[in-house]
């Protein structure tokens, strides 16, 4: 019986007869020597994303491999270190990173190694031989080398405009003054909302209030100062005292508002170098009613808050009744109704400033609810996804004293501060009368506040501490925590009315926001 052979076939490249069954074998070799140099490819590119540098020490310029390892490792070690340093000491780490020159130094360190990563990738695409691949890799290979291309030194020359908009806008942002101590363990702070409306001859605060905060617990305690506060006599031995010997006290001409205005329009009578005359005398006006020294000052342009609400994605405030969108010289536009609601910048600015319908009392409660929103859901992760944003908006829209060297301690404040409960104080009816009212009242009033506020700060710290202790006996760890931010009322529905605005912002006055509005959890 007769066995078939396998056909033969010609070998045209070697010129030579070989038989089927070589041309298979040589067949199955070819395609596994192209399976190889497939995934010999892909690693190359994936070990660049892991470790940059090792995949031109494995298969190409070891030398170049070398000193791209040696900068990650590098750089790994610094992020470490100031890991670490942040964890020993917020202030230092975030004063830091706060100085110019620091940021422009990580600005160029990140743009450096960007552009080694991007090299890095071309490297190791070239190195896995792409020509050598069948048509179909060579272009899966390209576009993988592509994305992680773009997700690395792009992300990182994000990441370095960044900190280049961080840096410009902290340099226009912050003085380079002298930093003033706390005054009887607490800094003073007065926070300024800025209108400068077509309507409005000169600038007027709108919002006016006094932020007391505990140097050492960051406790924060909030005065708020109705703008048409009058018969306001100041220090002696201040420049005010100086230039209104009989105090700020003409009937409803003088108004506490009113003196940012009379200030800037009689600068020249304010000692040499006086970068602002209106705060100057607004700060000393406060100064005056509240009995404390004042630190430094931030004013805000109301206007600018509606961009600064768009750069960190709106806030969450719980409305109590309908608000206008409008009114007065102008329509109504529409209603902010009752509810939990999340506002963009226009509608927080027109729930800030309405009129219509309201007293500024009442709007005075509205104001400190929408920045208390600012302050609890500007967290940061917020800052860091939108800094470039929130660089933007400020930028000539916010004014301050405060010095770029004490950026770490306040910021480090700050963070202390959302552990503790906002207590607040409005200067308004039924408390005092604006227009008629017992100075000592107003003195004594914030006395008592700030020290109920460390008493309580102190207890809970006292507490913490007792949790602590046990928890370490008995071996159970860190307990939870509890917020103290205060519990919110149930939101009435669409198109209700709670109870009257008047009575609502009397409430307010004592720091029951609750009846008027809340920043929602």
């Amino acid at each position: 019986m007769s066995r078939t052979s396998a056909p033969s076939t010609v070998d045209d490249e070697a010129g030579v007869y070989v038989s089927g069954r070589a041309h298979r074998t040589l067949a199955d070799a070819d395609v596994l020597s192209s399976g190889m140099r497939r995934r010999r490819a892909f690693t190359l590119v994936l070990l660049t994303l892991l470790l940059p540098g090792s995949a031109q020490i494995v298969a190409g310029n070891r030398r170049l491999g070398r000193f791209a390892v040696r900068v990650w490792l590098s750089l790994i070690g610094l992020v470490a270190l100031l890991g670490l340093v942040f964890l020993a000491s917020h202030s230092f780490a975030i004063g830091l990173l706060g100085q110019g020159w620091v940021l422009g130094a990580v600005e160029w360190v990140i743009l450096g190694f960007a552009g080694l990563w991007a090299l890095l990738f071309v490297d190791a695409w070239r190195l896995g031989r792409p020509s050598s691949l069948v048509i179909r890799a060579r272009r899966a290979l390209t576009a993988v080398t592509a994305v992680m291309l773009v997700l690395t030194s792009g992300g990182l020359v994000y990441a370095a405009t960044s900190v280049s908009a961080g840096k410009d806008a902290l340099g226009a942002l912050f003085s380079d003054g002298e930093a003033v101590g706390a005054v009887d363990g607490r800094y003073n702070v007065l926070l300024l909302g800025a209108d400068t409306g077509k309507n409005r001859v000169g600038t007027r605060p709108d919002s006016i209030q006094l932020v007391s905060i505990d140097a050492e617990t960051g406790a924060p305690v909030t005065f708020g100062f109705s703008r048409d506060t009058e018969n306001i006599d100041f220090r002696p031995g201040s420049t005010m005292a100086r230039l209104m010997p009989e105090g700020w006290n003409c009937g409803d001409e003088c108004l506490l508002n009113g003196l940012y205005t009379w200030a800037q329009d009689h600068a020249a009578l304010f000692p040499p170098g006086t970068a602002n005359p209106g705060v100057l005398a607004t700060r000393e006006a406060v100064e005056a009613l509240s009995g404390l020294s004042i630190q430094y000052y931030v004013m805000v342009d109301l206007k600018g808050f509606r961009k600064m609400v768009d750069a960190v994605g709106g806030l969450d405030i719980t409305v109590r009744y309908r608000t206008p969108i409008g009114g007065g010289s102008s329509p109504i536009l529409g209603w902010i109704e009752p509810g939990t609601q999340h506002m963009d910048g226009y509608h927080a600015l027109w729930y800030a400033r309405s009129r219509q319908g309201s007293t500024n009392y009442e709007r005075m409660a509205r104001q400190r609810c929408v920045l208390t929103a600012m302050s609890a859901q500007l967290d940061p992760q917020t800052v860091l996804l939108r800094f470039q944003k929130l660089a933007s908006a400020s930028s000539g829209l916010i004014q301050t004293d405060l010095p770029q060297s004490e950026l770490g301690r306040f910021a480090d404040l700050a963070m202390k501060a959302r552990t503790h409960k906002i207590r607040s104080v409005n200067f308004v009816p039924p408390l005092i009368k604006p227009w008629d009212y017992d100075p000592s009242v107003v003195t004594r009033t914030v006395a008592s506040t700030i020290s109920a506020s460390e008493k309580a700060a102190k207890s809970t710290k006292s507490d913490k501490a007792t949790k602590t202790a046990k928890a370490v006996k008995s071996g159970t760890g860190a307990g939870s925590t509890a917020s103290t931010s205060g519990s919110t009322a149930p939101s009435p529905q669409p198109g209700t009315s709670v109870q009257d605005p008047a009575k609502a912002a009397g409430n307010a006055a004592e720091g029951d926001l609750s009846s008027v509005c809340s920043a929602a959890p």
